[in-house]
């Protein structure tokens, strides 16, 4: 893998991973098209640790008070004033929210993580349920009442978007246009929505790196390549977030549907005719 090829996979990484559009799927088609077999799994690791720093940096202030609001709230559970302090800090609720709607994905993965795995190797699957999110995209809005923010939201809309999650490590769900899909059937207010699909991301790709720092060994990687995607993949993610975020703010998420239904089109009809 030349820096070029680096820089191309960091860039995909980085805006698909928020963009709800699916890395995994993308990941598979630009890496097939670039004739790239068996890309390294440091750079891979790489890779999403970069889109990790990216959500760090961009809600930064609120993660640092989400961990200082878990910490305080344990103290909180010693002088039995948990459940007060949750509502009363949406700080120490969105901590407490976010362990908890993690869980379905942490299961998922370690169930069915080798059932998973073999979906990847193809592009009918990816091709197919990237057109499955376009229709979340496009369905969800539409039913969404977008009452629920911080201060209302439950472990039961929390835990929706948790299954949205876990749902979304198929390869061509979209991890953020799963969640963000599921926060609007919930009836989440859409611009909440998608910033908790974001903090959201935080564990699972966390969660990601980790499971294949397990298969990691020393073999020969191109160091220039990696950092330089790595890099990339920070940028663009940080990009990616702010992007969306405006998007959600001032517009409509159907122009990620449209996309998703005619790369999904595109892809599946390649994939059957060659």
């Amino acid at each position: 893998m030349d820096i070029l090829q680096a820089i191309i996979i960091g860039l995909v990484q980085g805006l698909t991973e928020f963009l709800p559009v699916s890395s995994s799927a993308h990941l598979i088609f630009i890496q097939q098209a670039l004739g790239l077999s068996n890309v390294p799994l440091a750079f891979d690791v790489l890779l999403h640790v970069g889109t990790l720093v990216a959500v760090f940096v961009y809600f930064f202030s609120d993660i640092i008070q989400m961990i200082q609001g878990f910490f305080y709230s344990l103290l909180d559970l010693r002088d039995g004033n948990f459940i007060p302090e949750i509502r009363r800090d949406p700080y120490k609720k969105l901590a407490w929210l976010t362990i908890i709607a993690t869980i379905p994905v942490g299961v998922v993965g370690i169930l069915f993580n080798d059932i998973i795995e073999e979906m990847f190797t193809g592009l009918t699957i990816p091709a197919f349920l990237l057109l499955i999110t376009g229709c979340l995209l496009y369905v969800s809005q539409r039913m969404n009442s977008g009452k629920i923010d911080v201060q209302n939201i439950t472990i039961k809309e929390a835990l929706l978007m948790g299954c949205g999650q876990a749902i979304a490590v198929l390869p061509g769900l979209s991890r953020s246009g799963t969640t963000i899909a599921a926060g609007l059937f919930a009836g989440l207010d859409k611009e909440f929505a998608a910033k908790f699909s974001f903090i959201l991301s935080i564990p699972a790709i966390l969660g990601a790196a980790v499971v294949q720092l397990k298969d990691l060994s020393g073999g020969n990687i191109e160091i220039g390549a990696c950092l330089v995607g790595f890099i990339v993949a920070v940028i663009s993610g940080y990009f990616a977030i702010s992007f969306l975020l405006k998007i959600v703010r001032e517009k409509s998420l159907d122009i990620f549907a449209y996309y998703c239904w005619i790369v999904g089109v595109i892809v599946l009809v390649g994939s059957i005719l060659l």
